[in-house]
């Protein structure tokens, strides 16, 4: 029997992401699930063309979150005045003056953050996808992607203008836009692509097809 060096035996825990109990790494079939034998969070889920999907799912995402930022997203209609606003429009209505540092924020967190995290994942991802090398640099990109996910707040944003819309809508009479259901469905296709992602997976398998 090889004695084991110090350097394999780290290599062979994982730490639970909720309560840092450690755990040895063990293979997990698809579709089954691992779990913290402490809190019970969810270590390793893996799935069968999961990174496919993810990526499909990603990709479907950014396109949904150009048609968000570009087309109307609410019409107003007020004491026979209407008037149509985008996300990018009410963005640019803070830009001047002493209000340009929320005009940065909410444009950071609400469009650049959320896209620029799905062009990440794209790319750390595809190439595994279709079965290639990772991309150079992949574990730092996906390791940003994690880093800014608090941050991307495209979520947080559809359910904070819903909110709003029903406190406007004894007001003036409030009709979304082609934006709003773009934001709406971004928001289904983001978490169908979170429940698909078990990111400890994903992080073997970079090491795994870096070495190989």
């Amino acid at each position: 029997m090889t004695a084991t060096t110090p350097e394999s035996q780290l290599d062979a825990l994982i730490a639970c992401p909720t309560c840092d109990a450690l755990h040895h790494v063990t293979v997990v079939i698809p579709g089954a699930r691992a779990r913290c034998h402490r809190c019970g969070t969810t270590l390793m889920a893996p799935r069968t063309g999961a990174m496919t999907r993810i990526v499909m799912l990603a990709a479907t995402a950014a396109i949904l979150m150009v048609a968000a930022v570009f087309f109307p997203f609410l019409e107003l209609q007020a004491g026979g005045l209407s008037r149509q606003s985008s996300v990018l429009g009410a963005v640019l209505a803070f830009s001047e003056g002493w209000m340009m540092p929320l005009a940065v924020a909410v444009g950071a967190m609400i469009v650049a953050l959320p896209f620029a995290r799905l062009l990440a994942i794209t790319y750390a991802l595809a190439p595994m996808a279709l079965g290639w090398r990772p991309a150079a640099q992949a574990e730092r990109v996906f390791r940003w992607a994690e880093a800014m996910r608090p941050w991307a707040m495209a979520e947080i944003f559809i359910l904070g203008v819903a909110v709003a819309m029903v406190k406007v809508a004894g007001l003036a009479k409030v009709t979304p836009g082609p934006a709003f259901w773009a934001f709406a469905a971004l928001v289904l296709v983001t978490v169908l692509k979170d429940n698909f992602m078990c990111r400890l997976t994903i992080w073997k398998t970079l090491e795994e097809r870096r070495r190989s």
